[in-house]
């Protein structure tokens, strides 16, 4: 089931990209993610009703739903966006693929977890792998203030995508499934998202294009309902560290559909890069030899006769 949920994972979020793009255009960047999670947050909706599994948060879990909807359905998308403004979009998934290690990173400040070391090592034969793969395209931009505030961005992004992760493991913790957590998330972060539109007076649009209907459909459905629960799912299974390295992967699904739509061509370091996302993977899931139990100690016979002591009189 894991493996399934895995590369579910893998496969839309690394389609979502080109999706992405098609969106682009005269919707404001705000309302077509407003847009995007108020559509999977009703379609969610919908399916907990219909299964009678509809469940409002209390307590502290109430304040942790909240807190997710903005990491993961508001401010991750902002900051990426914005990073998308200064940086190449290569560049942008280089950073943001570095979400297992941050997980990682912070699941041990905040749990006190231990980082197995496969996880590290793993996590860093998948970025160094990415870097190969985007090399040419991160060498080609200019260093400068622009290069300084997009990274800041994109960094941002991916804490925010971290901390989105623990939140949704805590909240499996209390028993609530991501499916429902991912519902009131994604209200949350459509109310955000159009009250910030109303505050900052952005203009209100909607394209009727074949084009951008697509694929807020198919970043709504697959991207956001399916994707999100399947993802969340394996945080509660795998924890957020080993959960997050599909994040190292779905990035080169993104390139082979780009060259199929955007006619990106491979080269001898993409490959060898390819490689090492590939070893890393099966580093991050390569499991520990079981330690063989030592034998007990055979029982004394019920029958035998307990030794008598010599007789010294």
């Amino acid at each position: 089931m894991n493996a399934l949920l895995y590369g579910l994972v893998v496969l839309i979020w690394g389609t979502t990209w080109i999706a992405l793009k098609w969106q682009l255009g005269e919707v404001p960047i705000a309302l077509s993610i407003a847009y995007r999670f108020g559509l999977a947050a009703a379609v969610l909706f919908a399916w907990l009703l219909w299964r009678r599994q509809l469940v409002l948060p209390r307590g502290r879990a109430r304040l942790w739903v909240l807190a997710q909807g903005l990491c993961l359905f508001c401010l991750n998308f902002v900051c990426f966006l914005n990073a998308s403004r200064h940086i190449a979009s290569g560049l942008v998934a280089v950073v943001f693929s570095s979400a297992a290690l941050w997980n990682a990173l912070l699941a041990r400040v905040v749990h006190g977890r231990v980082v197995a070391p496969q996880v590290l090592g793993g996590g860093t034969l998948g970025l160094a792998g990415l870097l190969l793969l985007f090399w040419p395209e991160i060498t080609a931009h200019q260093a400068g203030a622009a290069t300084l505030a997009g990274l800041a961005w994109a960094l941002g992004g991916t804490l925010c995508f971290s901390t989105g992760n623990l939140l949704s493991a805590a909240l499996q913790g209390q028993g609530l499934k991501p499916v429902q957590t991912n519902a009131w998330g994604m209200a949350v972060g459509t109310v955000l998202l159009v009250g910030y539109a109303a505050v900052a007076g952005v203009p209100w649009a909607f394209d009727t294009s074949p084009r951008y209907v697509g694929a807020l459909l198919y970043l709504a459905i697959p991207g956001s309902v399916i994707g999100f629960t399947a993802y969340l799912t394996l945080v509660g299974r795998l924890g957020p560290e080993r959960a997050a390295y599909s994040t190292v992967v779905f990035p080169v699904v993104a390139l082979n559909v780009s060259a199929w739509a955007e006619g990106y061509r491979w080269t001898a370091p993409a490959l060898v890069g390819l490689v090492l996302v590939m070893a890393g993977n099966v580093l991050v899931f390569r499991r520990k030899p079981a330690t063989p139990a030592s034998a007990p100690a055979p029982a004394a016979s019920p029958t035998a006769p307990s030794p008598r002591p010599p007789n010294r009189a």
